[in-house]
């Protein structure tokens, strides 16, 4: 586990489930750039209720950071091609809606 500090801009929206035991949790895609003009996806997942909320009051595209911890992963898109990706429990949250209260 790394604990992390991430940003980007949220790709689709996020989405809110339920847990077998009940629990709320919310998913959501966050596209952040690399050093070479490329992009990761970094697969979120959150618990706490704040972060929840503002995942959810976020639409496709708007700039958001989050803290968490983060996990590295691969995958293989259409072409065979393997790439990064990054799987990350979100803890704390920041997006220009919290600048506007």
């Amino acid at each position: 586990m790394i604990d992390a500090l991430v940003s980007g801009r949220l790709h689709g929206h996020a989405s809110e489930r339920t847990g077998q035991g009940g629990s709320q949790f919310v998913t959501a895609r966050l596209k952040a750039a690399i050093n070479d003009g490329d992009t990761v996806i970094v697969n979120v997942i959150a618990f706490a209720d704040k972060v929840r909320a503002a995942l959810l009051a976020l639409e496709d595209g708007e700039s958001v950071a989050l803290s968490g911890s983060l996990t590295p992963k691969v995958w293989t898109d259409k072409n065979g091609d393997t790439r990064p990706a990054l799987d990350m429990v979100a803890h704390a949250l920041l997006s220009v809606h919290d600048a506007r209260d």
